[in-house]
């Protein structure tokens, strides 16, 4: 997973939920996110976002991975 600080990872979760206006539409803002920004493909087991393991080096786009772990976390 990227390295990125905590500033790193709230900016990218507020620009996943910008607009959203309750849970359903922040984790749809996460899945537009998720869908639109790693580079594909890329291998890895299916789990589930909160637990995905990612290749050494992560794809690009990665970040939007951990930005919605992180945002889970405290949601």
């Amino acid at each position: 997973m990227p390295e990125l600080s905590e500033e790193e990872l709230d900016a990218l979760a507020e620009q996943a939920t910008i607009d959203a206006y309750n849970d359903e539409e922040q984790l749809s803002g996460f899945a537009v996110m998720t869908e639109d920004n790693p580079e594909m493909p890329f291998e890895t087991t299916v789990l589930s976002v909160l637990d995905l393991p990612l290749p050494e080096p992560p794809p690009k786009g990665a970040e939007w991975i951990a930005a919605y772990q992180h945002w889970a976390r405290y949601a």
